[in-house]
């Protein structure tokens, strides 16, 4: 791949921001105000004007325009606004990846990535309104739990991936969240037994397999890796970015060959570590996207960070994926499920905060952060993010 071609090293995330996670519903401000309260956060991580931000971007239908929060902010110009189309979050990723390009092409020089939700003003399941077609409604599929057990269920019967995947995943997230003040979970382990008597909620999830749903909002501010020295914040540089769906994925997903794959087909994943110039071996630490936990071993699988197969159930183990020693430490904030959920802008946050030594469950000398957006979704994204060691 052409290195002028790629975003490797090209931009940086300068600073984050959130506000705390609240129960559905509960949150004391709109969404627009929790994204506000969240920006302003991670522009005082960065030392930055929030004046000067010039560009924004959110996804999964996010109700707050970047007109609307620049107006807000009462920033000087927006030079740059999108969102990215699809549901859930798929496009957590790839909305960090939008802001990286336009600050690498000079299309705006600060660039807001930012998502929230507050279910008294925004509805319940906002973020999914318009992907539950006929070919779904029709068969009383309605939703998100039940599409993703449909799969995980072929990836466990035909693909011979045992259950216990899950299980360590939802453990080691739980596991990670003790050690994490701001998570929902915080103070609350779970065991292998409390796992195993949860109701099930829709075959093969039980209750937690499945993310929780929460008010608040998380903010990350990215610019050029040339103006990175006009920050306080230490950057976190993206080394590469990819999005999109397969040939017989986006809308057609249920008609897909591949029906247990999280939907990162090997182009895709080829793509992605030929612009980041890494190999799977190198990654220190992984946020994958739990919409529920058997999506995001299925993650784990397609980018070959996981056996399929039984010898998933070899991999994947608490041991395995908790920090700071583990072989692949993953969500190590505590992830959607029990950190909290805001359609995955906080596995974007944490994936940062691994790259600048922050994390509460820091995984040592990490150079190299995957985050991996919502699989199983249309449209499904990831980022490398690395230290200034990795350029």
């Amino acid at each position: 791949m052409s290195e002028s071609r790629t975003l490797r090293g090209k931009a940086a995330v300068v600073g984050v921001g959130s506000t705390p996670y609240y129960k559905r519903g509960t949150a004391p401000d709109t969404s627009a105000r929790l994204i506000l309260r969240a920006a302003l956060a991670a522009c005082k991580d960065a030392g930055a004007d929030p004046r000067s931000i010039d560009g924004f971007v959110s996804y999964a239908g996010d109700l707050n325009e970047g007109l609307a929060i620049g107006a807000a902010l009462g920033v000087h110009e927006v030079r740059y606004t999108t969102q990215v189309w699809g549901g859930g979050g798929g496009a957590v990723a790839a909305a960090v990846n939008a802001a990286a390009t336009a600050v690498a092409t000079g299309q705006a020089d600060r660039v807001l990535v930012y998502r929230g939700i507050s279910e008294v003003a925004d509805g319940r399941q906002s973020y999914g309104k318009g992907h539950f077609p006929p070919l779904l409604s029709a068969h009383g599929v309605l939703t998100p739990a039940q599409i993703c057990a449909l799969r995980t269920q072929r990836m466990l019967s035909a693909d011979a991936v045992p259950a216990s995947a899950m299980e360590a995943l939802v453990l080691a997230d739980y596991h990670h969240a003790q050690r994490n003040p701001d998570a929902v979970a915080y103070g609350r382990p779970l065991t292998h037994e409390q796992y195993l008597d949860a109701r099930i909620v829709s075959e093969p999830f039980r209750l937690y397999d499945c993310s929780r749903e929460n008010d608040g909002a998380s903010a990350l501010l990215v610019t050029s890796a040339q103006s990175v020295e006009e920050f306080a914040g230490q950057p976190a540089y993206l080394l590469g970015g990819v999005q999109g769906a397969g040939p017989d994925w986006s809308e057609s997903i249920e008609n897909m060959a591949a029906y247990s794959s999280a939907g990162f087909h090997p182009a895709m994943v080829e793509r992605l570590w030929a612009e980041a110039a890494i190999k799977p071996s190198e990654i220190d630490v992984v946020q994958v996207y739990e919409n529920f936990s058997g999506p995001a071993v299925a993650s784990l699988i397609d980018f070959g960070l996981c056996p399929t197969g039984p010898e998933a159930g070899a991999f994947m183990t608490v041991h395995n994926l908790v920090a700071p020693t583990g072989r692949l430490p993953i969500n190590t904030a505590g992830g959607n499920l029990a950190e909290g959920f805001v359609h995955g802008i906080g596995l974007a946050v944490e994936a940062v905060r691994q790259i600048r030594e922050s994390s509460t469950n820091q995984v040592p000398g990490a150079d190299i952060s995957l985050l991996i957006g919502g699989p199983m979704a249309p449209l499904v994204s990831a980022t490398v993010f690395g230290s200034h060691r990795t350029l």
